[in-house]
């Protein structure tokens, strides 16, 4: 069933899965939320013709999500507008800091490279 998918998925990836407790939905509440607005702003819409349909749509739902739809948590930013910030800011410390690597060929005629 599934619960192996994902546990068989888990170990192939090496990636840790936690669950919340039964019954305890605020323990996830970043994940309700966004299920809660996938179903009522594109699941609860449609009536899907096929799963490529459904596909379609829900990119579409996801595209417009993370790039035109503002959001009070992200003070009326997009997500993209946010990532485009945090990842900037980021970056910002680096830039001017990376030493430039020249190669040099050594004398056994292999190449190396050094700040």
């Amino acid at each position: 069933g599934t619960s192996r998918a994902m546990f068989e998925w888990s170990e192939r990836t090496g990636v840790r899965l936690r669950f919340i407790e039964p019954g305890k939905p605020v323990q996830n509440a970043f994940v309700e939320s966004l299920n809660g607005k996938l179903r009522d702003e594109c699941l609860n819409l449609h009536w899907f013709r096929s799963l490529r349909h459904a596909r379609e749509e829900i990119e579409r739902w996801r595209r417009h999500y993370n790039t035109e739809r503002p959001q009070s948590a992200l003070g009326y930013r997009t997500p993209m507008e946010v990532l485009t910030t945090h990842a900037a800011a980021a970056l910002e410390p680096l830039a001017g800091s990376t030493l430039p690597l020249i190669a040099q060929l050594n004398p056994g005629g292999s190449s190396s490279a050094r700040p």
